[in-house]
């Protein structure tokens, strides 16, 4: 990695103080190289470090984990036993249950993977209390940019959002966006020339496939794992028709299911689930899918900046920007003041929502558009949802994120913001 990425700030910071503080064992989650191991080497200097990856230290411990763990905790005091790729090891879950349940100290255990050693429910449930999972997702455009985190789902929810609030965001041009969707968040690949970039985004996939699956589930079938992978990429931002992708893989539906779960365990993609509102039968109850990094998704692809140009494929970009957006959105979650869920909407008449995002008593309704201006026909869902439609008996602040450069207000708080308003100041 090099110097000037090393150290971008990441602002799960606090979350993972916080949880050191609070919990006996912090359980942290997220894609491979997107800087896991390096953040709590920085942040927890003080422990003892070993990782997984080293065939010796997986034998050792799964010869007799109980032991190289009082051996490896041993002197430490109040620092934290780091333990990186702990997925690879299936006893190490048990062990470290066994020693939490009989010290109460916390921050004793902090550990890192590409997806959560903690899978089998019992261990899972028998740990309640004791551990906190946080994931660390790739670098969002405001730590790329050393910016403040994006708090505009706070400001949204308040009763009476202020566009005076929000500070002047930054003035990107299309090109700009391009260039940040086709870079991704991964810290090491994402400042690669485009060509080199895009193949290591391959590789990083492929040694996924190779290798971090078989530590959630044996795949009989790596290259159809593969081809749904590629599948994924393209409909990104869409609901998905598992019945559909298995005709294409050439696999049964069960399996699609389960492999989909691997690919979200793996934070390859996210599900966003449906939202319902319970009043009848005309909302669909789909999930829809995202590409976690648009770099990736890209690469997959083979786009470059000429695919969203006119004449080639400029109505590509919709998906991909979405889910920049998306990507945005839940990357910031876990620090906003509110606990927030992110959702879609859609009717069986058509009219949908693209995010909607329950604070409870109050939804925020997210609409994405790859244009540079707005009217009025952007907000038509967003308006029948929060007058007419199932969001009339709570609070609804609508939003629609473009291309364009100017906060824009549109009345029973309906507001067009420049996406770069994700990674703009605001005041609260």
């Amino acid at each position: 990695m090099n110097s000037t990425e090393e150290y971008l700030p990441r602002h799960l910071i606090p979350e993972l103080e916080d949880a050191l503080a609070t919990a006996r064992v912090v359980n942290l989650v997220g894609p491979r190289q997107v800087g896991k191991t390096t953040l709590v080497r920085d942040l927890f200097g003080h422990g003892n470090f070993v990782t997984l990856d080293d065939a010796a230290v997986l034998a050792a411990l799964d010869a007799d984990p109980e032991g190289q763990l009082v051996s490896l905790t041993a002197g430490l005091k109040d620092a934290p036993l780091i333990i990186d790729e702990a997925q690879r090891s299936k006893k190490l879950a048990l062990a470290i249950k066994k020693i939490v349940d009989a010290n109460r100290r916390k921050g004793q255990f902090v550990l890192t993977g590409s997806s959560n050693v903690f899978t089998t429910t019992d261990v899972a449930d028998s740990l309640a209390g004791r551990m906190r999972t946080l994931k660390l997702w790739p670098l969002s455009t405001a730590e790329i940019k050393r910016a403040q985190l994006n708090r505009v789902m706070d400001w949204a929810m308040q009763t009476n959002p202020s566009l005076v609030q929000l500070g002047d965001p930054e003035e990107l041009t299309r090109r700009d966006y391009i260039d940040l969707i086709l870079a991704g968040g991964f810290p090491e690949t994402r400042t690669l020339p485009l060509r080199s970039r895009q193949r290591q985004y391959r590789d990083y996939i492929d040694a996924v496939v190779d290798r971090d699956v078989a530590d959630i589930m044996p795949v009989r079938k790596p290259d159809a794992l593969r081809i749904l992978i590629d599948q994924m990429a393209v409909r990104t931002a869409q609901e998905i028709n598992a019945s559909e992708l298995a005709k294409l893989t050439k696999l049964q539906r069960i399996t699609v299911d389960q492999y989909l779960d691997i690919l979200i365990r793996l934070s390859l993609v996210t599900k966003l689930g449906a939202w319902t509102s319970g009043e009848g039968k005309r909302e669909i109850k789909q999930p829809k899918f995202h590409f976690v990094d648009t770099g990736v998704s890209c690469a997959l692809r083979r786009f470059t900046e000429a695919t969203f140009s006119v004449g080639n494929s400029p109505e590509s970009l919709g998906g991909v920007l979405e889910s920049f957006v998306v990507g945005e959105l839940q990357r910031a979650l876990p620090m906003q003041d509110g606990d927030y869920r992110l959702y879609h909407w859609r009717s069986a008449d058509q009219r949908e929502i693209d995010v909607l995002i329950d604070g409870g008593h109050h939804l925020v309704n997210v609409e994405v558009k790859s244009s540079t201006s707005v009217t009025n026909d952007d907000f038509k869902h967003l308006k029948w949802f929060s007058t007419d439609g199932p969001g009339r008996t709570r609070a609804c602040t609508g939003i629609v994120f473009y291309l364009g450069k100017e906060k824009l207000t549109f009345g029973d708080r309906n507001y067009a913001l420049p996406i770069s308003s994700l990674w703009g100041t605001v005041a609260l």
